[in-house]
């Protein structure tokens, strides 16, 4: 009976999966240089490593804001994922990482426990995440330029060495999205059911997700770009998502793949002098942001403490950890 309270944990890590891995692979399947056949067994790989080696740092930092029971974690995801779909549906980018987190301080205040001690780091990395993406690509861009260009390749072999440099990069990419991202799915339930038991039903349904439904997304996602990317930019985007991905997981703080991948967009647009830059999503996005985290709180501070009040939280206190 109580993995029955997992099941929004699962949506919300189908959710990620059906999402993210667009941003890893996205470029190089629309242009045909990777089969999405193949990019799904090298995100499923990678990614499970990253959350295996990497994952627990972040699931400490969300497991330590608030006390969970079964039921405020239950509400917690559903709230993020809801939070996520209500922002897809007014067509503003939002952020698993910033929705989880603005519904784990909404089910603090209810407890009247929330540990606000590590939230304002966290709450810098949104900031820090793009700007960082953006910095490595500006240095990365020029400098792997030169040696590409040093090569003295002709098209055929242009063709054969970004398309391995993609596959390598978006192994990357796959590791340090499973090393950050997996406290985003089932975080909350680590102190509840274990963090090995927690990275494992996160990754897992992170996988389903990008099995069952990521071909379908990578165009929607890659239609909405705000720089064009052609394989090269793809390549130099990737790398710094991933490196500032998996400098945060060793930190601890989960952060957004998409605000990561916004920012090497942002230093690709830059380099090319800003003109394929797409100002006005560019403010949707910043909208985006600063809504996501509000609306979430809100959200799941009225539906818990209603539940609460109501009937009471009868999941308190049962946990699976021994």
């Amino acid at each position: 009976m109580v993995y029955i309270w997992l099941l929004s944990g699962l949506y919300m890590g189908w959710s990620l999966g059906a999402n993210d891995p667009s941003y890893i692979f996205g470029t190089a399947i629309l242009t045909k240089m990777i089969r999405h056949r193949t990019t799904v067994i090298l995100l499923c790989l990678f990614a499970v490593i990253g959350a295996v080696c990497q994952g627990a740092p972040g699931m400490r930092t969300l497991s330590s804001i608030t006390e969970q029971s079964f039921m405020s974690a239950f509400i917690t995801a559903f709230v993020a994922a809801s939070t996520i779909l209500l922002m897809v549906k007014l067509r503003l980018p939002a952020s698993t990482s910033q929705a989880m987190l603005g519904a784990i301080i909404g089910i603090g205040l209810v407890n009247g426990n929330p540990d606000l001690s590590r939230v304002p780091m966290v709450v810098s990395s949104w900031l820090l995440t793009p700007v960082g993406c953006i910095i490595i690509t500006l240095i990365l861009y020029p400098v792997c330029k030169k040696i590409f260009t040093g090569l003295r390749l002709n098209i055929f072999q242009q063709d054969s060495v970004l398309r391995w440099g993609l596959i390598l990069v978006g192994c990357y990419g796959a590791y340090s999205l499973g090393a950050n991202n997996i406290a985003n799915v089932t975080g909350v339930y680590s102190d509840l059911i274990g963090v090995d038991m927690a990275i494992w039903i996160g990754i897992i349904s992170v996988c389903i997700g990008d099995i069952t439904f990521n071909k379908q997304v990578v165009p929607k996602i890659l239609g909405k770009q705000l720089v064009r990317l052609d394989g090269f930019s793809a390549f130099i985007t990737v790398i710094a998502m991933a490196i500032v991905m998996q400098i945060y997981a060793v930190i601890g703080i989960p952060v957004s793949a998409g605000q990561a991948i916004i920012g090497g967009m942002l230093g690709i647009g830059i380099i090319k002098g800003a003109k394929g830059i797409d100002v006005k999503r560019l403010v949707n996005i910043v909208l985006g942001w600063i809504t996501t985290p509000a609306i979430a709180c809100i959200m799941s501070f009225i539906l818990y403490f209603l539940i609460k009040t109501c009937v009471g939280d009868f999941t308190a206190g049962h946990s699976l950890v021994h």
